[in-house]
């Protein structure tokens, strides 16, 4: 087993574990910065733990869990969403440099707005504080946040792109691009290697991310979970 093959326990259990909530069969971070959870191993006794770290009616997504744990679930806990992410590596630097635009730095200042461009657009799990995960960078048209994306996840030796996303009303200027260029070569700056996740169905983002070098690495399920609130 590699640390891409369950990244979020891979990075709760090193580089982040700091952060980390839960015990030696599921962690969590918390849920101001991310509703991520994950599982060092698959079966019951884990579950159980992760039960210990999910409030009743709060959900939370176990990304690329190499086996998908539904028949395991306890009752306490509930399918809400199972589909398939597409894992993806970039180990090969490609030069690409969009020219330009500007890029800035994102902060608290533009949490409402970061809240809203991703409630809109659903790049995957996002809080308030998810931005101190890592390096975010946004571009501003006209005083609008028409992009963002940054990095999340922190296995060892990789760093995952994450929340790449660009408002409806500013698609189709390369703005995404952008992001993905700065922040894949921060990353390689940094000594690690990027990765990240996208839906299996989306196919134009997938080939957005193969212009910057990136390769399918391998395909894992996506779990969203909920607690059931007692009756």
């Amino acid at each position: 087993m590699t640390a891409l093959d369950n990244p979020a326990w891979s990075a709760l259990t090193t580089h982040q574990a700091h952060l980390a909530l839960g015990g030696d069969l599921a962690r969590r971070y918390p849920p101001h910065l991310a509703p991520i959870a994950a599982l060092g191993r698959r079966d019951r006794a884990a579950l159980d733990e992760l039960v210990t770290l999910v409030p009743e009616g709060d959900s939370v997504s176990l990304p690329a869990t190499l086996e998908s744990v539904a028949p395991l679930l306890p009752p306490q806990l509930t399918v809400t969403l199972d589909r398939r992410l597409v894992q993806m590596v970039c180990e090969t630097r490609v030069d690409v440099r969009p020219a330009g635009i500007e890029l800035f730095a994102l902060s608290e200042a533009d949490i409402p707005d970061m809240l809203a461009l991703t409630a809109l657009t659903h790049p995957g799990p996002f809080r308030s504080q998810t931005y101190t995960l890592g390096t975010y960078l946004g571009i501003r048209i006209d005083g609008r946040l028409a992009a963002m994306g940054g990095q999340r996840m922190h296995p060892p030796g990789y760093r995952e792109l994450s929340a790449i996303c660009t408002h409806p009303d500013f698609q189709g200027r390369g703005y995404a691009r952008a992001i993905v260029a700065r922040l894949v070569a921060e990353t390689f700056a940094s000594g690690l290697t990027p990765f990240l996740h996208v839906e299996e169905g989306n196919q134009r983002a997938q080939g957005v991310y193969r212009d910057f070098g990136f390769v399918e690495r391998t395909r894992l399920p996506l779990l969203v979970i909920e607690r059931k609130a007692s009756p």
